[in-house]
């Protein structure tokens, strides 16, 4: 089990080292704008696609609308065309204009800020719901992608085999102060350097605190 103080030392690492990396989609989105319906649509687009097609995508699909009430407006197959370079895209420009008109017949327009209001939208998930408080609305909350799930699990933070189960967990053994960045911090090291197959722990500056490095064979 990791101790308060390792997860500590973790984290203050991981503030350090990836700054020598890119930024996810979302936290570019983030810093230039705190639009929670921006940061939403693009948490969409981003599913299963590379961060930089989405980015992408995200620049087509908002110069022709960027609120829910354009956003509603526009044709399915508009939204098709801006976004056909995401895979899925025609699921997702489904549920884009389901999720704009949704919010303008049902929240005035705007972007619900709690989890529970944000899962009744359709096509949106606990990551994607968790991403939008935590962004967009600076609340806290532990977004769960394949990345978080993955290294939570081979830290020794957790002992899951779903993400939900990683959530929660999380919640229960991940101080608060940290709920906000751990994201961010994770999938910048996920995509880099811990990577899902062949993870690069020669060069891994966390990996003294690292069950699976510890239980490795090399």
């Amino acid at each position: 089990m990791i101790s308060h103080e390792e997860i500590h030392s973790i984290i203050k690492i991981l503030k350090t080292e990836t700054k020598n990396f890119e930024n996810p989609l979302i936290e570019e989105i983030k810093e230039k704008t705190r639009d929670p319906f921006k940061i939403l649509i693009s948490c969409l687009l981003s599913l299963r696609t590379r961060d930089e097609i989405a980015a992408k995508a995200s620049i087509k699909l908002f110069s022709l609308a960027d609120n829910p009430e354009k956003m509603a407006k526009l044709k399915e197959k508009d939204i098709m065309k801006a976004i056909k370079s995401v895979n899925y895209y025609k699921t997702k420009a489904k549920r884009i204009k389901e999720i704009s008109k949704e919010l303008v017949k049902n929240y005035n327009g705007k972007v619900p800020e709690n989890l529970e209001d944000l899962l009744k939208l359709k096509g949106v998930g606990r990551k994607t719901a968790n991403i939008v408080i935590t962004n967009a609305f600076g609340k806290y909350g532990i977004a769960v992608d394949t990345h978080v799930h993955r290294i939570s699990n081979r830290l020794g933070l957790v002992n899951t085999k779903k993400p939900k189960e990683t959530e929660i967990e999380l919640r229960k053994k991940l101080p608060k102060r940290y709920w906000k960045d751990f994201n961010k911090l994770i999938v910048i090291w996920g995509q880099n350097v811990c990577l899902p197959r062949n993870p690069k722990c020669d060069i891994c500056k966390i990996r003294k605190y690292c069950k699976f490095f510890k239980t490795k064979n090399f």
